[in-house]
């Protein structure tokens, strides 16, 4: 895997444009990505869809720093994107993301999606 530069970020959508907690769904170089406000305000980017039911995960509910697929409830971790919760076994990609001057700016990660 190599390196995250500057370069390899791109704007998103601003900051205000996430729910004060919840998920929105958005498209970075043809990627369907879910971006993620926390509980605590941080923010998060994985792959939209769930590793089990490949359904949408920005239609799931936040709570802490997990997002619940509404599906059939796996549930994964923002931050390293490990299931937390049954029925998912497969993690979901994880990307970076910095927000500054109030913009959503995100890095895609080099993996490719995971399927089950």
């Amino acid at each position: 895997m190599s390196a995250t530069t500057d370069a390899d970020y791109v704007r998103v959508c601003g900051l205000d444009e996430l729910p004060a907690t919840g998920a929105a769904k958005a498209e970075i170089e043809g990627r369907v990505v879910s971006i993620i406000r926390a509980e605590d305000g941080s923010v998060h980017c994985i792959d939209d869809e769930c590793t089990h039911g490949r359904v949408s995960l920005s239609e799931g509910e936040v709570e802490g720093c997990e997002i619940e697929c509404w599906l059939h409830g796996s549930r994964f971790n923002l931050v390293t994107g490990k299931p937390t919760g049954l029925p998912a076994t497969v993690p979901v990609v994880v990307h970076s993301v910095r927000v500054t001057d109030g913009e959503v700016l995100v890095a895609l990660a080099d993996e490719a999606p995971r399927t089950v």
